[in-house]
């Protein structure tokens, strides 16, 4: 262990490479000679590594998004673009290098090295014909000639294709050697931690939801009026996304329901499902749960996060042709039925009258809902009660950085016991992260109680 790099802040990037796997290590290098790192990953890099393990390693959190903000609410790229004494982007894709090379700020990565005046060392990692074409070499110096950036070249090896030839990523040392001598020469760019991204101030959460199946219901449902027109409501999706993307990476196995929405969607991680209407997600939902109506003896999932901003009212006669403006319209307007209520009486074992007339679903699954409110939040201990879940999320919409379309959130989350948590304005992320604690803690109790139950069985 050296401390070469000691005092300063390398900030990590990694695209989406075969090679990200190496990544990882690479971070362990750079700790090991004194950096204080963090980490930086583009939306194709999530779907060969996952955030957990660099969050872990790090102990900061892991930048995705363009916008998405520090937990102390300042934009997590640029603060890491003004601070960070070098950028190592490492596997770099022959993406990113065109992007990079036409001044695309298009992810994280590219956006971050866009704003920063600090040393960017590169270290492309692809297959041998790629890194050899004529784009990439041009795109490569001007990086070099134009922009400054060191870049340490691929070697010769094994590559993904099957195929043998110059693309492997180099080697990690080199890499490291590369950013100690960047940094050589200059002084610390900004030794006032507080100025740096913030270290993670919560528990860096392990893989605690591996072998749990969540079901998760995001976006906002569409009402037909005609087949042109609709009722919804300005729901994003975004709130579900980050619970079904947290639950993912804690390992979970993740049926994510969605409905109307304008953020990516996990889809090659989680099964998707789409829906537009109230009716759509009903059906999908209590497939999902208890495969159809008719409930079944044992859970088909562990937890439900009923996310989704479900209409309260569908037309009662919706038009099969579009309706002309001409004799101005009047709706008549009937209510959904309330399926995280519908939900929870199945998975209780009653019935529409509330009576204990089947069996409860086995094991006890945990259920979760979300409820927007406007002022006050004074009908949520109600609204838990009716619903019959374990925890109610809920919040003031008309709050600045709580509403629909925010990164952030203000929530407060119920318990059936009568607990209230109130937890400050926090990234979407950061909330999901907090209720899946409870939900994973919740479910181990569960399996625990389960276990002893069984104990003090009499034998048979």
């Amino acid at each position: 262990m050296t401390d070469r790099l000691a005092g300063r802040l390398i900030a990590l990037g990694v695209t989406g490479s075969i090679a990200a796997y190496k990544a990882i290590e690479l971070l362990r290098l750079l700790t090991a000679d004194g950096a204080d790192v963090v980490v930086m990953l583009s939306p194709s890099a999530t779907r060969f590594v996952g955030p957990l393990s660099f969050a872990a390693l790090s102990r900061h959190p892991v930048e995705t998004e363009i916008l998405d903000l520090l937990p102390d609410g300042r934009i997590g790229h640029v603060v890491i673009a003004d601070t960070a004494d070098a950028l190592v982007v490492a596997p770099a894709t022959a993406h990113w290098l065109g992007s990079m090379a036409a001044g695309l700020a298009g992810d994280v990565v590219t956006a971050t090295c866009l704003a920063t005046s600090a040393p960017v060392i590169a270290a492309p990692a692809m297959d041998g014909d790629m890194w050899t074409h004529p784009a990439t070499r041009a795109n490569v110096q001007r990086l070099r000639s134009d922009f400054g950036y060191i870049v340490v070249e691929p070697e010769s090896g094994p590559l993904a294709s099957g195929q043998s030839g110059v693309g492997r990523l180099a080697d990690l040392g080199s890499i490291v050697d590369a950013v100690v001598e960047a940094t050589r020469d200059r002084p610390v760019r900004q030794p006032d931690e507080a100025a740096r991204p913030p270290l993670s101030t919560g528990p860096i959460r392990d893989s605690d939801l591996v072998g749990r199946h969540l079901v998760v219901t995001a976006g906002g449902t569409r009402e037909p009026i005609d087949p042109v027109r609709f009722i919804g409501n300005r729901s994003t999706g975004r709130m579900g996304v980050a619970v079904a993307e947290a639950a993912l990476d804690r390992g979970a196995r993740v049926t994510l329901i969605v409905a109307d929405t304008d953020v990516p969607l996990p889809t090659d991680r989680a099964h998707l499902i789409r829906v537009e209407t109230t009716g759509e997600l009903r059906a999908a939902l209590l497939g999902a749960l208890f495969g159809g109506d008719a409930p079944p003896a044992e859970a088909r999932f562990d937890a439900l996060v009923m996310a989704a901003a479900v209409s309260d009212f569908t037309p009662a006669h919706p038009a099969e042709r579009k309706i002309g403006r001409e004799a101005g319209l009047t709706l008549e307007l009937q209510a959904t039925p309330d399926l995280l209520a519908e939900a929870g009486r199945i998975a209780h074992g009653l019935d529409s009258g509330g009576a204990e007339t089947r069996a409860r679903v086995t094991p006890r699954p945990v259920l979760v809902g979300f409820a927007a409110e406007t002022g006050s939040l004074g009908r949520a201990a109600a609204k838990l009660a009716r619903k019959g879940v374990d925890l109610l999320v809920v919040n003031d919409v008309s709050e600045p950085g709580s509403g629909f379309g925010t990164d952030t959130n203000r929530v407060e989350v119920l318990g059936a016991a009568g607990d209230r948590t109130a937890l400050p304005l926090l990234s979407k992320r950061e909330v999901a992260d907090r209720l899946l604690d409870r939900i994973a803690e919740m479910l181990d109790s569960r399996d625990a109680e389960a276990q002893t139950a069984a104990m003090h069985e009499p034998p048979r």
